[in-house]
C-alpha cells in the first residue's frame, strides 16, 4: 500500500511536471533585458500625495477604466459591464449613456460632440450626444485589432487611437506583456475619408495616447517596456518617431494632455522586481504562463500619477503607497481637478490638480 502511494505521488509529480513544461501554451517568449529599475527617490520620490483622492460614484461605476468629460462638465465612466455610465452633478442617481456589448477602454470627446471610444473587444467606436453607436473600424489591412485601448482627437479632428496588440486580447493580455514582442500598434483615423492609417506598429503593448498642445507629435504609451514613444505629425520630423522618456518606474498606462503644456501620465503599478528578472529567461515565462492566473504576476495595489511636460521633465509625482485608490489608469484633467480611472477599484477618484 505504501509502494502504490508513492507511485500514486510520483505518477502526480510526473504530471505536473510534465504539464508546467510541455503543455502547449499561446505565447513564445523572447529574451529581453529591461533597463536597471529607478528607485523610489529623487523625482520619484515616495510620498502620500494621492492619499487625499476622494472617491465619487463607489456605486456606479465597475472598474472605472477611463473618464471624459463632455461639453457640459458631466463624467462619464467606462465600466468592465460594457457600460458607459454619465454622472451628472445635477442629479442624484448615475444614468446609462450607452452599452458597447465589449469592454470599453479609453474614451475622448470630439468637436460634434461624439464620444469617441477604444473598445478592447468592439474596435474604435463613436457615440452620439443621443447614445447611438457607430463603428469605425475594426482593423486595418485585414489584420483585426485585437485589444483596442485608448483614444484621442486632434485640432484638425483626426482619431489618434492604440491598438495594444493584435495577439491577444483583453482576456489574455498580460500573455502579451509576458511574451514580449512587439505586437502594438498606433493608428489614425480620417472619419472624413473613414480610413484607416498605421502611424506606428512595432510597440510593446501600445496603451495611452495624447496629442500635443500645438498638434505637432502624438504621444503613445509602451507599457511592455517602460516608455513613452513620440511621433511627429508636423515639422521636419514629420512621420519619425523618438522615445519621449523611457525606463519608468512602473507600468505605465494612460496619458492625457492637461493644462500649461503638462501630461499626465498613470503607473498602473511600480515595476516588479521578479518579473524584471525573468524577462531574460524566455523558457521560464513559458512556464509561468501556463499557471493559474492566481499565480502569476498581478499590479500591486499601489496610487501613481507622473506630470510630465514637453520636454519630458517631471514635474509632478503623486503617489499613494497604501492604494486607496489604486491601479491607476488615466488621468484628466478639468477645471483645477484631476478625475482618475481604474484597472480594479469602482467608481472615479478625484483630488485636485497639483500647482
Amino acid at each position: 500500500m505504501k509502494f502504490r502511494l508513492l507511485s500514486g505521488l510520483g505518477i502526480a509529480l510526473l504530471l505536473l511536471l510534465g504539464y508546467l513544461f510541455f503543455f502547449p501554451v499561446q505565447v513564445d517568449p523572447v529574451s529581453w533585458r529591461p533597463p536597471r529599475a529607478p528607485a523610489l527617490d529623487g523625482k520619484y520620490e515616495v510620498n502620500n500625495k494621492l492619499g487625499r483622492v476622494l472617491v465619487l460614484y463607489e456605486d456606479g461605476c465597475e472598474a472605472c477604466e477611463d473618464v471624459a468629460i463632455d461639453g457640459q462638465g458631466r463624467l462619464y465612466g467606462s465600466s468592465a459591464s460594457g457600460e458607459i455610465i454619465r454622472f451628472d452633478g445635477s442629479k442624484s442617481e448615475p444614468e446609462l449613456f450607452s452599452n458597447t456589448g465589449g469592454r470599453p477602454l479609453g474614451m475622448h470627446f470630439d468637436f460634434l460632440g461624439n464620444l469617441l471610444v477604444a473598445d478592447a473587444d468592439k474596435g474604435l467606436l463613436s457615440i452620439d450626444p443621443a447614445g447611438q453607436l457607430t463603428t469605425l473600424a475594426t482593423a486595418h489591412n485585414e489584420l483585426a485589432f485585437g485589444m483596442t485601448d485608448d483614444v484621442e482627437v486632434g485640432r484638425d479632428g483626426k482619431i489618434y487611437f492604440s491598438d495594444a496588440t493584435y495577439r491577444f486580447d483583453i482576456h489574455d493580455y498580460k500573455m502579451d506583456l509576458l511574451e514580449h514582442r512587439p505586437n502594438g500598434r498606433l493608428m489614425e483615423y480620417d472619419p472624413v475619408l473613414q480610413e484607416t492609417k498605421l502611424l506606428l506598429d512595432d510597440l510593446y503593448f501600445a496603451n495611452g495616447v495624447a496629442v500635443a498642445a500645438d498638434q505637432s507629435f502624438v504621444l503613445v504609451v509602451e507599457t511592455g517596456a517602460y516608455r513613452v514613444r513620440r511621433y511627429w505629425l508636423k515639422g521636419n520630423r514629420a512621420g519619425q518617431n523618438d522615445v519621449f522618456i523611457q525606463n519608468l518606474p512602473g507600468f505605465p498606462d494612460g496619458i492625457s494632455r492637461g493644462s500649461n503644456g503638462v501630461f499626465w501620465l498613470t503607473l498602473v503599478s511600480p515595476r516588479n522586481p521578479q518579473l524584471d528578472k525573468l524577462m531574460v529567461k524566455p523558457f521560464q515565462r513559458k512556464i509561468l504562463a501556463r499557471l493559474p492566473a492566481s499565480l502569476q504576476p498581478a499590479p500591486e495595489r499601489y496610487g501613481f500619477v507622473l506630470g510630465i511636460n514637453e520636454r519630458a521633465q517631471i514635474l509632478y509625482n503623486l503617489q499613494d503607497p497604501e492604494g486607496k485608490f489604486a491601479q491607476i489608469t488615466n488621468a484628466q484633467e478639468y477645471e483645477g481637478q484631476l478625475y482618475l480611472g481604474s484597472l480594479a477599484d469602482n467608481g472615479i477618484g478625484t483630488i485636485q490638480r497639483p500647482r
